[in-house]
């Protein structure tokens, strides 16, 4: 495992940084949700649920870009949107609390 991290570059070392940090934020959503639900006594999803999914949706596309990787590219591309629409719904609502 070092010597694969001793082949790596400068920018390679950066933007795996990257994709672990946005792969962190985005499955730590779960973790937030599930708690909130526990406290809430019913299974709801926070506002902090979708930004969380935006910024490790984020990270995951600046690192899928990096590696030229067209699944995870799309992937991330719609989620983000989703994500996005999502927070609209809700503050247009009026239910970002």
């Amino acid at each position: 495992m070092i010597n694969f991290f001793n082949s790596l570059t400068n920018t390679e070392i950066i933007f795996l940084t990257i994709g672990f940090l946005g792969q962190g934020i985005f499955a730590s959503r779960f973790i937030v949700q599930w708690i909130y639900s526990e406290k809430k006594g019913e299974s709801l999803i926070p506002i902090t649920f979708w930004y969380l999914s935006i910024f490790g949706g984020l990270a995951l596309l600046i690192y899928a870009i990096f590696r030229k990787d067209p699944v995870i590219i799309t992937g991330q591309t719609f989620g983000i949107f989703i994500y996005l629409r999502n927070l609209i719904l809700i503050y247009k609502k009026g239910n970002n609390k």
